[in-house]
């Protein structure tokens, strides 16, 4: 397999990361300083080392977290603020999470081993719908749902046409649906922003053919073989590829 595809199997990075990690020249087969993330190597038999650590390919795992409030969607923290991984003490294998939820953000988050998988489903062409509730400022009417629906300007672009629908509306605030293929950088609260609606509170409630049902806040479970495949399908019907 491709040395950037097995960086990434071994869980040292996605696969996009694993191909400027080895053309950093921090990569070694077989003793051997290589550069090239196509360079072919063999996992049974090849030694691979990053840093001088020894890579080995671990069993993939996927896991599907109900992600509090106040948990950041990190490895590490410099400043020492709890992160994901802190709700995971008894997984062994080294984890990442797959795409991110604001420190303030609850809701569904994956967190995986297999830097291809975390590629494919985080890669912006890759449209897997995301489902959000946004409870926001203000009572939002017909035309604002609209506005949504249609596309709003965030960051000097319009965003790609949503499913919105109300949930409730009480004095003062109103709790909406969001339902978003695209995946920029904090999308939602830019979106309502944008429309006079700021977000008070916000939780991703589905992603593809996951959703949190029988789970609470900072529980998590594995996901079956069927679904990782469901969202591979997803991932390549939406303008994705399988990977070398």
């Amino acid at each position: 397999m491709r040395l950037s595809r097995f960086l990434a199997v071994a869980g040292a990075a996605s696969r996009r990361k694993a191909e400027d990690i080895i053309r950093a020249g921090r990569v070694r087969v077989n003793q051997a300083l290589v550069k090239d993330p196509a360079f072919n190597v063999e996992a049974e038999h090849d030694r691979v080392e990053l840093d001088g650590r020894v890579l080995q390919l671990e069993e993939p795992v996927y896991i599907l977290l109900y992600k509090p409030a106040g948990y950041l969607s990190t490895v590490t923290d410099t400043h020492g603020r709890p992160t994901v991984l802190d709700l995971l003490p008894a997984v062994r294998q080294r984890l990442y999470p797959v795409g991110r939820l604001d420190l303030d953000t609850e809701g569904l988050l994956l967190l995986s081993n297999d830097g291809d998988f975390t590629y494919l489903i985080t890669h912006p062409r890759h449209e897997i719908e995301k489902v959000y509730q946004a409870e926001v400022k203000g009572e939002v009417t017909r035309r604002v749902v609209r506005q949504l629906r249609d596309g709003v300007m965030v960051d000097g672009r319009p965003t790609s046409p949503a499913r919105v629908k109300v949930l409730k509306r009480s004095r003062g605030r109103t709790r909406l649906e969001i339902r978003i293929h695209e995946g920029r950088k904090r999308q939602v609260k830019k979106m309502c922003a944008s429309v006079g609606h700021p977000v008070l509170s916000l939780k991703r409630t589905a992603l593809g053919v996951l959703t949190l049902q029988g789970l609470k806040p900072g529980d998590y479970r594995h996901l079956i073989r069927q679904e990782v495949d469901q969202l591979r399908s997803l991932a390549v019907e939406d303008g994705g590829h399988e990977f070398d």
